[in-house]
């Protein structure tokens, strides 16, 4: 396993990576929503892209993921079979980007007529180039976490980050509305797959020497094991995606915007726990392979820790917030939003544990379990959500995001649990800490949270939030202040 610098380093670039990626997201989110898009534009927007990121499973499958998992393997025990994986898992994905893209724009304005949506038939026939874009973008990120180079990931990610925010501003601002918004997305993703996929042949593959020829096996191997990947994200993408396509195809584009806008909030807060299951997760694997379980249980437990301590308080915050905050930052139009995002905080809650859980679950060989796990609550997902966004409108999506995810959630740890011999005794002692905190914490936001009615009072909310949530912390033995300055030192 890599050095415990190695991974505040990894997790330190990831983070401000994903720190960029956020704050161009979110500057794009509240330029789209507040200035340039009105509710039906920006609904449609993110429908589009919605279904697309449907269409991009069979273009992914779960190759890069699989690639990933077995660069880390071989570049402790073989390193020459590493440009073979790498050649062999780009032509997979040739093959599959290839078929998915020609009908995906042969066949876009039927499509988007049989999902009761023809305006968005121009989104879907450029949608191939987006499904091609983000394809090659998401691999290589993904790859070089198989790699441990974290950094040049952390790069590829904030790059297209950057250049979406650029371009999708400059192509609306340019008259040309909500399909200006999406090209700049396209732009976005292609030049971080351009810079990812130019880094990752000069400074990784042009670096190995080959072996003679690929092991025997291995290309089948990374096929098999690609399956349950594949079921994987399949199920992921479903859970984060279907339920905003279905709101499109029962109710309107303005409902999509909202649903959408509240769940682009949460993600935007879910980024450290992103960021820091990326970076521990290829640790596992290799605390498999050499023997290490211990240490790889020291280093989920202190992750799960913490982001129970980062997550809990703060989604309770969020919730007490949800109302004013979204009215003054994106308008009252989108004040709808508000109780879909105040629901949401306990998706928050359970998406932070699955971020520092699920991968590491691919590495430690268990992506098997975590596939059927993850298949059997999004087909609940999907039919809970069929059931209910009908019947109770756009609420009904995120009950049945919060329900199906509790139980993926309770899954995965059982899962980990049995890999890795977790002590569940103290953490069920830092759970109750973590809760104590909380409670006090949310009391005294909810005393403050009457008087926003501005954006200076909504950050000095938030700061009496955060100021007490860290009083806490740091007395109740949660968090270490030296400990913290070693790490940061």
């Amino acid at each position: 396993m890599r050095s415990l610098d190695h991974i505040v380093r990894g997790f330190t670039a990831t983070l401000a990576a994903r720190a960029i990626y956020m704050i161009t997201s979110a500057l794009l989110m509240i330029l789209l929503a507040r200035v340039f898009l009105d509710p039906d534009g920006y609904g449609l927007l993110f429908w589009a892209i919605g279904v697309l990121a449907v269409v991009q499973l069979a273009a992914d499958l779960g190759l890069g993921k699989s690639a990933a998992r077995y660069v880390a393997e071989y570049g402790e025990k073989d390193p020459r079979q590493i440009p073979h994986l790498l050649r062999h898992v780009i032509g997979y994905k040739l093959v599959a980007i290839t078929l998915v893209c020609i009908p995906l724009f042969a066949f876009a304005e039927p499509v988007a007529h049989l999902l009761g949506e023809p305006a968005a038939a121009p989104f879907l026939a450029a949608g191939a180039l987006l499904v091609i874009a983000k394809s090659f973008d998401v691999f290589t990120q993904v790859v070089f976490q198989g790699f441990n180079r974290l950094v040049y990931s952390a790069v590829v990610r904030a790059t297209g980050g950057v250049a979406r925010l650029i371009f999708a501003v400059a192509f609306v601002m340019a008259g040309f509305g909500a399909l200006g918004a999406f090209f700049g997305y396209v732009v976005g993703y292609a030049i971080a797959a351009v810079f990812g996929i130019t880094v990752l042949y000069f400074q990784l593959y042009a670096r190995h020497d080959p072996a003679p020829r690929m092991e025997p096996g291995l290309s089948r191997r990374l096929l098999e094991y690609s399956v349950p990947l594949t079921a994987t994200r399949g199920a992921n993408v479903l859970d984060k995606q279907i339920d905003i396509v279905l709101v499109g195809i029962f109710l309107n584009p303005a409902a999509v915007a909202f649903y959408t806008l509240a769940k682009q909030i949460t993600d935007f807060v879910l980024a450290p726990a992103e960021s820091l299951g990326f970076v521990i997760s290829p640790n596992f694997g290799e605390g498999k392979a050499t023997g290490e379980i211990e240490r790889a249980r020291e280093l989920y437990e202190t992750a799960l820790s913490n982001v129970l301590i980062l997550y809990v308080p703060a989604a309770a915050g969020l919730a007490i917030v949800a109302e004013p905050m979204v009215t003054l930052v994106f308008g009252g139009e989108y004040a709808q939003a508000a109780p879909l995002l105040q629901l949401l905080c306990l998706f928050v809650i359970l998406q932070a544990i699955t971020n520092v859980t699920s991968d590491g679950l691919d590495y430690l060989g268990r992506a098997r379990e975590r596939a059927i796990a993850k298949g059997g609550t999004s087909a609940a997902n999907f039919g809970l959500n069929v059931a209910l966004i009908p019947t109770i409108g756009v609420m009904g999506a995120a009950i049945a995001t919060v329900l199906t995810h509790t139980v993926y959630v309770a899954v995965n740890l059982y899962v980990i649990h049995a890999e890795l011999s977790l002590r569940v005794r103290q953490l069920g002692i830092d759970v109750v800490r973590v809760g104590a905190i909380t409670g006090v914490m949310a009391g005294i936001v909810g005393l403050v949270a009457p008087s926003i009615t501005s954006l200076p009072l909504l950050a000095l909310a938030v700061l009496v939030g955060v100021g007490t949530w860290a009083v806490l912390v740091v007395a109740s033995g949660l968090v270490r202040v030296r400990e913290v300055r070693a790490v940061l030192g």
